[in-house]
C-alpha cells in the first residue's frame, strides 16, 4: 500500500513542474487513478508520457506497493 501524498511527492522529484492529482480508487491504496499535466510530456506520445510516469514511480510498481495504475496525462493548456 502506498499513500495519494508519496505517489504525488515521487512523480514531482521526476517533473517538478508537473501539476499531479492521486485517487485511490479503491481505498486500499494499491490501485489507483493518476492525473498529471506537465510541459515535459510536450512533444512526446502518449506512451512515451505515461512510461516517464512509470519511470518515477518504479519502486512503488516492482515492490506491487501499486497494484493498478490508471493514468491521464498531458501537457498544460
Amino acid at each position: 500500500m502506498v499513500q495519494p501524498e508519496q505517489v504525488k511527492a515521487a512523480i514531482q522529484r521526476a517533473m517538478p513542474d508537473a501539476a499531479i492529482d492521486v485517487e485511490d480508487l479503491t481505498g486500499g491504496g494499491d490501485h489507483l487513478q493518476v492525473t498529471v499535466v506537465s510541459s515535459a510530456f510536450a512533444g512526446l506520445t502518449r506512451i512515451r508520457q505515461h512510461q516517464l510516469v512509470y519511470g518515477a514511480l518504479r519502486q512503488e510498481l516492482a515492490s506491487e506497493a501499486i497494484h493498478a495504475l490508471a493514468l491521464q496525462t498531458s501537457t498544460p493548456s
